[in-house]
């Protein structure tokens, strides 16, 4: 079991991070860790999510035994933002995973494509990496992040060893979630369009439509926007951008303060109005809280 660096109680999720920078030390960090979840009692095979290429260099050094893991590529698991990983990774448990979360992940984010585009882009991945040991501390899952410096730089394998237990240099989550928000967003265009106190979805709807988002897309970022509203008084807004990146940021007259608001996965699996900003995380590339006095910035881009 791990604990933190700042002394907060030891939890069931086993978190760790494996680096390697070609096949062979791929196959000598995935193997044990497989036959590891296979040897398990009571669990249901393990599974290798990761890049195809990898996937295949796995399948030949298990041999026989690769019939015994579940294989999936990468791109399949992560087909979206952060938020849309956390809610993939919550609906897997639930259905396949033993009593309590039981089950060994081999887990490859996509940083040779979306997960590294950027260096934003990359953030929020580190940012889903931190926050994965407070979201499934409850879960007896253990998991390896596996890193290949060939497609994730430097700069992303040193952030990534500051979000897992099993380093020298973790960092306690909620610490290292208030750094990567105490960056500034770049400032709004001066052309935006403000619209004073509280906004109506219908504005925002035909605003997206008449930018270029199809209609049922436009409607999506609009319930997104109106969940966001939840979060406290409006006392003004901003939309600005063209399809796909329409952006809505909302001027809230409190703080939000928690750094889980809107990853913590609702009782509900189906995604539905009325889950807050979970559905907005969920519907939207990028979600951005900022607290600032006694108010926050909510600012949401739709791609």
């Amino acid at each position: 079991m791990n604990s933190t660096r700042s002394g907060t109680a030891p939890t069931p999720f086993d978190h760790r991070m494996a680096v390697f920078g070609s096949d062979d030390d791929f196959v000598a960090a995935a193997l044990p860790f497989l036959a590891e979840g296979l040897a398990a009692p009571d669990e249901p095979p393990p599974v290798a999510i990761a890049a195809p290429g990898n996937l295949d260099v796995l399948r030949d050094a298990l041999g026989g035994d690769a019939k015994d893991v579940n294989f999936i590529e990468h791109t399949d698991w992560y087909s979206g933002s952060a938020a849309n990983a956390v809610a993939q990774g919550a609906g897997y448990l639930a259905a396949h995973a033993a009593p309590g979360g039981r089950i060994h992940l081999l887990m490859e984010p996509v940083w040779g494509g979306r997960a590294g585009r950027s260096v934003r882009e990359s953030a929020e991945w580190i940012r889903y990496e931190a926050l994965a040991n407070l979201l499934f501390a409850p879960m007896a899952t253990t998991a390896l992040c596996v890193y290949d410096t060939r497609t994730a730089g430097s700069a992303v394998v040193a952030a990534a060893r500051r979000a897992h237990p099993d380093t020298e240099v973790y960092e306690d989550p909620i610490r290292l979630a208030a750094e990567l928000d105490a960056v500034p967003l770049p400032p709004a265009p001066a052309d935006a369009r403000r619209i004073a106190g509280g906004v109506a979805k219908d504005a925002v709807r035909t605003w997206a439509n008449a930018r270029g988002l199809p209609l049922v897309e436009a409607e999506l970022f609009a319930e997104a926007v109106a969940e966001a509203t939840g979060l406290g008084p409006v006392t003004g807004a901003l939309l600005w951008g063209e399809a796909p990146g329409c952006v809505a940021e909302l001027s809230l007259a409190r703080r939000v303060d928690d750094p889980l608001a809107g990853f913590v996965p609702p009782p509900a699996a189906e995604l539905e109005p009325g889950q807050g900003l979970w559905f907005a995380r969920q519907v939207c590339a990028y979600v951005d809280v900022r607290d600032d006095g006694e108010g926050a910035t909510v600012r949401l881009q739709y791609a």
